[in-house]
C-alpha cells in the first residue's frame, strides 16, 4: 500500500483526481450554502457550511503535502471552477425560493390576468403609461418551480410581452400558490363566456 501511495501513478494521476473531485464537492456545497443564506434559510446553511469546511480541509491538506506537484494545483483550480458551475446548476434544477414576475403586455391584459387567476396565481394589475400609450402591468409572486407554467400562459396570450423576474427573500400575507412542477397543461378560459353563465 505504501509503495502505491508513493508511486508516480498515484502522485500524478490519482491524487490530483481526488483533489479535483473533493474541490468540486466542496465548492458545490459552498455555492448551495450561499444560495440558501441569500434566501433566508437559516436551518440548512450551517449544516452545509460544516461539510464544506471538512471537505476543504481534506483537499488543502493534500496540497500542502505535495507542494512540488503542479498537477495538484491544476486539479485544485479546476475543481473550484467546476464546483461553481455545478452548484449553480443544482440550484436551478432544485428551483428553490420565491420570485416576483412583472409582465408588460403588448396588448389588453384582461384575458391574461383572468387565465393566471384561473390557474391559481395571484395577480395585481397597475395602470402604466409607456411609449405605446396607456396599458396595464401585471405583478405576480410565485414559487420558482411555477415560472415555466406562467411563461407558457403569458406566451399564449401575449407572445411579445416584456417581463422581468426577480428573487424575493421573503413573503408575508398576500396570495401565492405554487403549482406542481410537473403540471404543464393550463386552462384557457373565456371571461366573456363566463360572465354569460
Amino acid at each position: 500500500m505504501e509503495t502505491f501511495m508513493t508511486s508516480p501513478w498515484f502522485t500524478w494521476v490519482i491524487l490530483p483526481l481526488l483533489i479535483f473531485f473533493s474541490r468540486i464537492l466542496d465548492v458545490s456545497v459552498g455555492t448551495m450554502r450561499l444560495i440558501f443564506v441569500s434566501k433566508g434559510n437559516k436551518n440548512i446553511a450551517p449544516i452545509l457550511g460544516f461539510f464544506e469546511v471538512i471537505i476543504w480541509l481534506i483537499a488543502i491538506s493534500q496540497i500542502m503535502q505535495h507542494l512540488n506537484n503542479v498537477m495538484c494545483y491544476i486539479a485544485y483550480g479546476g475543481g473550484f471552477a467546476a464546483g461553481n458551475y455545478i452548484g449553480i446548476y443544482l440550484e436551478e434544477r432544485m428551483k428553490i425560493g420565491t420570485v416576483i414576475m412583472r409582465i408588460f403586455p403588448k396588448k389588453d391584459t384582461t384575458a391574461l390576468a383572468f387565465t393566471l387567476r384561473e390557474n391559481g396565481f395571484g395577480v395585481t394589475t397597475v395602470n402604466i403609461q409607456g411609449k405605446g400609450g396607456k396599458n396595464q402591468m401585471l405583478f405576480s409572486v410565485m414559487d420558482r418551480k411555477s415560472i415555466p407554467e406562467v411563461l407558457e400562459i403569458v406566451n399564449h396570450h401575449n407572445p411579445n410581452a416584456f417581463y422581468t423576474i426577480e428573487d424575493i427573500r421573503g413573503v408575508k400575507e398576500g396570495y401565492r400558490k405554487g403549482l406542481p412542477a410537473n403540471r404543464s397543461v393550463f386552462r384557457v378560459s373565456n371571461p366573456a363566456r363566463r360572465k354569460g353563465k
